[in-house]
């Protein structure tokens, strides 16, 4: 079950506009079942012990008033959801790629602000071309979260500060980047040895030098090193350096 594997929640996401997905009746096209959805969120909490969430768009196609967004959020909180994840931009299932779903609608987090001064005691939360925590932090003080998704795979080091700005921590301890590279090559070893294709495990560390000199020589070596099957921690280890002349790891 999903808690025994240490998730503190399961999500529903109903906000993909992807064909193939609405071609199942999965993902935004669920948005125009809402009694569908409240099943699904009835049973999914029937199975697990820990809180299930909602991922949704504001409308689907010509269903994009705000009443029908209310309608929405009603019935499924009614079935035990108390957390909205909103994308603030209505999804178009006809005539748009999922690519274009993330940019042609447009994007309105007034929207999701009113839904959370209707219903205030639901947990909302807006996600849409949140590029950094002072963007967040805007959000944050009309809706409970701010989610940031693609900016998150360019930048994953813009969270590094997340704990002193969001939460108030009275001291950074936030490690340098090559110290997460270093944490992490006993784990890379691991999968390795177990024969795990080393890209499957690295490509989530190349954009973690975004930013600074030398990122791209380092993604460059990783990456070029981590497609071939005979790659090693060394080659790791040397792609680092690149970026950290300093690293001291025999």
């Amino acid at each position: 079950r999903a808690e025994d594997l240490g998730y503190d929640e399961v999500n529903l996401n109903v906000g993909c506009p992807s064909p193939r997905v609405s071609s199942g009746s999965f993902g935004a096209s669920l948005m125009y079942d809402k009694e569908l959805v409240a099943k699904i969120v009835s049973s999914m909490r029937e199975a697990v012990d820990i809180p299930v969430t909602v991922k949704h768009r504001t409308g689907v196609d010509k269903q994009d008033s705000f009443e029908e967004l209310l309608a929405f959020v009603d019935v499924v909180a009614a079935a035990g959801c108390e957390r909205f994840i909103v994308h603030a931009r209505k999804a178009w299932l006809d005539g748009l790629s999922p690519k274009e779903n993330r940019t042609v609608p447009t994007l309105s987090h007034d929207i999701v602000y009113r839904l959370k001064k209707e219903r205030p005691d639901l947990c909302i939360e807006t996600n849409g071309v949140i590029q950094s925590l002072s963007d967040a932090k805007k959000h944050l003080k009309h809706v409970d979260g701010a989610m940031i998704g693609r900016a998150a795979g360019d930048n994953p080091w813009l969270f590094a500060n997340a704990d002193t700005e969001i939460f108030g921590a009275a001291s950074n301890p936030t490690a340098r980047r090559i110290d997460v590279v270093t944490a992490w090559l006993p784990y890379i070893e691991s999968q390795i040895s177990a024969g795990v294709r080393m890209h499957h495990v690295t490509k989530h560390l190349l954009p973690i030098f975004h930013g600074v000199p030398n990122a791209r020589l380092w993604r460059r070596s990783l990456g070029a090193a981590s497609i071939g099957r005979s790659a090693t921690i060394d080659d790791v280890i040397e792609a680092a350096r690149l970026v950290a002349p300093e690293l001291a790891i025999e």
